[in-house]
């Protein structure tokens, strides 16, 4: 096949469900990929130029501006998708709350922003917190028609409106940063990433929102959207609280380091989950009456999860100390321990990237919920005295420990809903897991022996690493009949075809 043929079936959405679902995973995974490869690169400039007191100032900022957007959720956009009929009368009326939401959202933020600085102790915040707003409004008034581009699985089109706000957002807080050297640089790149996305937005979908007045619509889709918005409270507790802890305790620096531990440890395992919940989620949706086609689809993700997820977490792990040391400098040294706890959280992210979509397609997002508010009780119980004994390490041993009694939960609740066995669960994640110890011990003794301490010594455990990885599981696949290499050439097949 040549290549202009398989670009013109990519720019096809496909005709089966099967091959919708996995050329749009294929986008998906693309745009994810891009996604990280600027933000680590931008990442690594400002690192290098900025202190952990930078990064822990815009993360109050980012912190602020997270809170009352999660505590004012519609979830009219995962209503929208998860709708079997035609969702185009319901678009006006939600465009016209969000609008609503968006100019409060702005206020509120523009108004508190002095409270939240003497809360931290952190004047610099102020202005900052101000400033970020229009990142709100932009978001406010971007055409609701791309809802379209999950709902019909056209990723391909996602990918250029999700892309257009990450070369924004890279171009001008590089630019800035080198001019400013400050944390301003990131607000900018900030507001630059979702203007960019406002108005991509208009050029790349047809429709043309309006302001309604028909606000019935919206409240019906408040009925699905409230339990959403219970799910981003709950998560916004769970992965926010422990920032505000750090802050709040420990100081600005300490959040900084506490923070850029989360994202580089949790980077990788992030995108894919983000690549699976977009694309399962409407794939679930339309599968959602058929239980036998919705536990091979669940058991299918998790394979090509663990397969993915559970390595990449190991080899942050074995490389974490080495990384921060040759490529962000000694004043991000303390955050390693931390980083390295936090890589199990990773993975358990991302496997468990598959329960929430699952559990919103068949329509009972209350699951998710509750359990949610199961993992934040216990939160509650334990951060305080394990941020006070281990500082930011006490931070993330909170999130890890309380994850692991919460992922035992939430499966057996899958479980249920697909009617599989335990052990058939079992055999699809744990040859991932024995391969990647073999792996992460390999990678280490590969660092003790030859201590790597530049890049091209960085470069060679992780190539040495993959190589393990996949040559182990290469044995194992045929050995074992494990299967994993036979469902990605399948998926390769089903995107270029």
């Amino acid at each position: 096949m040549k290549a202009g043929e398989i670009i013109r079936n990519l720019n096809n959405p496909g005709e089966t469900l099967s091959q919708r679902t996995v050329r749009s995973g294929f986008w998906v995974f693309l745009l994810r990929i891009a996604q990280q490869l600027f933000n680590l690169g931008r990442l690594v400039i400002l690192a290098r130029i900025l202190a952990p007191h930078d990064f822990g100032l815009m993360g109050i900022a980012l912190l602020t501006m997270a809170t009352i957007d999660t505590f004012s959720q519609t979830g009219f956009q995962t209503a929208l998708i998860q709708k079997k009929e035609d969702i185009k009368s319901y678009l006006d009326a939600a465009w016209t709350v969000l609008i609503l939401r968006g100019l409060i959202l702005f206020t509120i933020l523009y108004l508190i922003a002095p409270y939240v600085a003497i809360f931290f102790n952190t004047p610099e915040a102020r202005p900052i917190i101000q400033v970020i707003g229009f990142a709100v409004l932009f978001q406010a008034f971007t055409n609701i028609g791309v809802i379209y581009f999950q709902k019909e699985l056209e990723f391909n089109k996602q990918f250029i409106y999700q892309f257009a706000g990450t070369l924004a957002d890279f171009v001008v807080a590089v630019s800035a940063v080198l001019i400013l050297r400050n944390v301003w640089a990131l607000v900018f790149g900030l507001l630059a990433g979702n203007f960019a996305r406002f108005v991509v937005s208009y050029l790349m979908h047809p429709y043309k929102p309006h302001l309604s007045s028909d606000l019935w619509k919206a409240k019906e889709l408040f009925g699905f959207g409230k339990w959403i918005l219970g799910s981003s409270i709950l998560i916004f507790l769970i992965t926010q609280g422990d920032d505000i802890f750090v802050g709040k305790l420990l100081g600005t620096t300490a959040l900084g380091l506490y923070q850029l531990a989360y994202r580089i440890s949790n980077m990788p395992t992030t995108e894919i989950t983000h690549v699976i919940s977009q694309v399962t989620f409407p794939a679930y949706s339309k599968l959602q009456d058929n239980i036998e086609k919705l536990r091979e689809a669940y058991l299918r993700t998790v394979k090509v999860l663990a397969f993915v997820a559970i390595p990449t977490a190991g080899i942050i792990l074995a490389i974490a100390y080495p990384f921060t040391q040759v490529v962000l400098g000694d004043k991000w040294l303390p955050m390693v321990a931390v980083m390295q706890l936090l890589t199990l959280q990773g993975a358990m992210r991302a496997l468990g990237a598959s329960t929430g979509p699952l559990f919103q397609a068949i329509g009972k997002p209350e699951i998710g919920t509750k359990l949610q508010f199961l993992q934040l009780m216990m939160m509650a119980f334990l951060i305080y005295p394990f941020i006070i004994h281990w500082g930011i390490f006490g931070a993330g041993l909170t999130i890890v420990s309380t994850g692991i009694i919460l992922n035992f939960f939430v499966y057996r609740e899958v479980l249920k809903i697909i009617q599989c066995s335990v052990w058939d669960f079992l055999k699809v994640i744990y040859p991932p897991v024995i391969i990647t110890g073999i792996m992460i011990g390999v990678v280490y003794l590969a660092n003790n022996i030859f201590l790597s301490n530049n890049l091209i010594g960085l470069a060679l455990m992780v190539i040495m690493g993959m190589f393990v990885y996949l040559a182990l599981s290469s044995y194992i696949d045929k050995k074992w009949n494990y299967g994993i290499f036979s469902l990605i050439k399948g998926s390769i097949k089903e995107v270029i075809r």
